[in-house]
């Protein structure tokens, strides 16, 4: 998994990990957080191993994909979790913006996701988080970091066509506002952000894990390119 030394990649990590999967996790300037997230998986008798690499670096994915398969003999789920949030107005963005965003955002998915095939065989999983932004921008200075995701819903149903044949699903999972340190449920956007929840509440990360975790498991073998909105009602 791309990401995962904290919110809902640390999350996802440790429900995977609860489920029997063997956790390779990445990360960029989090060493610290990213051991800690192992330890937790190793402490309930689980495997995993934390990868420095820069989401931002094509050449770094690939070779934190080759490492984890490397480690563990095999390659079954790919979690695209890794990515960043910039906002501002449309106006006030420079190019290097740009570039950043699509690079962590939507390059470093398909480079995981290209150097996952090799590996993955018949009943693979590639799942990727998005964003309810991606659907539906409800709030100034999203433009850039929208579009980013909203790429990712083309990808997913591309690669959903290319690769299920090879019996490999491809998915999209779109949280809304989760609680996390990034986005505190009393942070000072909070108010904002639930006065457009039907269910004014944040999510947790663990409501987004268990999604993840079933579309990666038997029951959600039938479902491919599509894309799952966990928002608590922000974009009805």
């Amino acid at each position: 998994m791309t990401g995962g030394s904290r919110g809902i990649g640390a999350a996802i990590a440790k429900r995977l990990a609860l489920q029997g999967a063997n956790v390779v996790i990445t990360y960029h300037n989090s060493e610290a957080k990213a051991q800690s997230v192992v330890r937790q998986i190793e402490e309930t008798d689980g495997s995993a191993l934390a990868i420095a690499a820069d989401s931002a670096d094509p050449k770094a994915v690939r070779r934190a994909i080759d490492e984890a398969a490397r480690v563990f003999g095999r390659l079954d789920i790919l979690v695209n979790n890794a990515g960043i949030g910039l906002f501002n107005d449309i106006s006030a963005f420079t190019d290097e913006d740009f570039d950043r965003i699509m690079a962590v955002n939507v390059r470093a998915v398909f480079a995981g996701s290209q150097a996952a095939l090799p590996y993955l065989g018949a009943g693979g999983r590639i799942i990727t988080i998005g964003s309810c932004l991606a659907e539906r921008v409800a709030k100034q200075g999203a433009a850039l970091y929208a579009m980013s995701k909203s790429a990712l819903i083309g990808l997913t149903n591309g690669m959903a066509r290319d690769l299920g044949g090879r019996g490999i699903t491809v998915n999209l999972v779109h949280p809304g506002p989760v609680e996390t340190d990034m986005n505190p449920a009393d942070g000072p956007f909070s108010d904002d952000q639930r006065s457009r929840m039907a269910i004014p509440a944040y999510g947790k990360t663990e409501d987004i894990a268990g999604l993840v975790a079933w579309l990666a498991g038997p029951e959600g073998g039938y479902v491919t390119g599509a894309g799952f909105t966990a928002d608590g009602g922000t974009n009805i």
